[in-house]
């Protein structure tokens, strides 16, 4: 911060001094210093020039005539769907809140028969194993036998109407 205000003649003498010291010392700040020169005179010469069309009183008064006189901006125009962007602001929170309640049912009411699925994996060739479903009872089962067993075997007391055997 020292550095740019010493570039620019910015400091008192006491504190140019100071800085002029450590820039003797520090081949860092050299360094800096140079660099920021560089880009000092970089920006200089190569700064765009704005001019105005008119001369300089003509445009001032102009700016002033505009505030004197009171123009007002033209009124915004209106979309042709104006009853849509009427509505908007109620359709929106309407539908955020409709979408809220649709994922709160689907979460606290699952579809019948999701919270009873399981997954039963059988790593063996030489075993099967059968899964057993009953809604009535509340139970879920899974025998597991030698491969030579089928499913016609399993006894039919255990069938019910509600009951679902899964493979």
């Amino acid at each position: 911060m020292e550095l740019q205000a010493y570039l620019d003649g910015e400091l008192s003498g006491r504190a140019e001094q100071r800085v002029a010291d450590w820039m003797l010392k520090d081949a860092e700040a050299q360094a800096l210093a140079a660099e920021l020169r560089m880009t000092h005179g970089s920006l200089a010469g190569n700064e765009p020039e704005r001019s105005v069309p008119e001369s300089r009183e003509f445009y001032w008064s102009k700016i002033r005539r505009a505030i004197e006189s009171g123009e007002t901006a033209a009124p915004p125009i209106e979309p042709q769907w104006g009853w849509v962007w009427a509505w908007r602001r109620y359709l929106v929170p309407a539908s955020s809140v409709a979408a809220a309640l649709i994922a709160a049912a689907v979460l606290l009411f699952p579809a019948d028969g999701t919270q009873y699925l399981a997954e039963v994996e059988n790593l063996s060739d030489s075993v099967s194993s059968h899964s057993f479903r009953s809604r009535s009872e509340n139970v879920f089962v899974v025998w597991i036998s030698s491969e030579d067993r089928s499913q016609d075997e399993m006894p039919e007391s255990y069938m019910d109407d509600g009951d679902i055997i899964l493979q």
